[in-house]
């Protein structure tokens, strides 16, 4: 499926707001709303959009500590690094991991209510995989921006 610029348009205005209604989608881009409905549709079955979710306030639901933990793996077999991925994306704390190029194997955000929360998290879930060599968490101060819309 090529994305024409009405397309584009659609996935712009529904990554900043996805609970807008194909009403109210249709008189931003001036089509109509059986039009927008099927572009949409399209555009879901196409896999462009992944799925439609509710962004919540972190600290509002406590979820006061945001880190970013490096981790260094025992070995780098096919093996291992499957069944790192496979564990570690098992953890709720766990918001996003990414394998990655360079001096350490895998980088992760974890969401904790506070520094306790991720001490049980690291010592008695992270820490305890067969596959973990070493850790280095860095955590957060404050935070400057965080979109989830990407430039299209």
């Amino acid at each position: 499926m090529e994305l024409d610029e009405v397309d584009l348009k659609l996935l712009r205005l529904l990554q900043k707001d996805a609970s807008l209604s194909n009403k109210e989608l249709s008189y931003s881009i001036n089509k109509s709303i059986a039009a927008v409905h099927e572009r949409v549709k399209k555009l879901k079955a196409n896999g462009y959009i992944k799925r439609t979710v509710a962004i919540l306030d972190r600290k509002k639901v406590g979820m006061d500590l945001i880190s970013f933990s490096q981790v260094f793996l025992k070995a780098h077999t096919a093996e291992v690094l499957n069944e790192f991925e496979h564990e570690v994306a098992k953890f709720p704390e766990v918001m996003e991991c990414y394998q990655m190029a360079g001096s350490y194997d895998f980088m992760l955000r974890i969401a904790t209510a506070d520094m306790e929360g991720y001490h049980i998290f690291l010592r008695y879930k992270l820490a305890v995989l067969p596959q973990v060599n070493t850790v280095q968490t860095y955590f957060v101060l404050s935070e400057t921006k965080n979109e989830t819309a990407y430039p299209i």
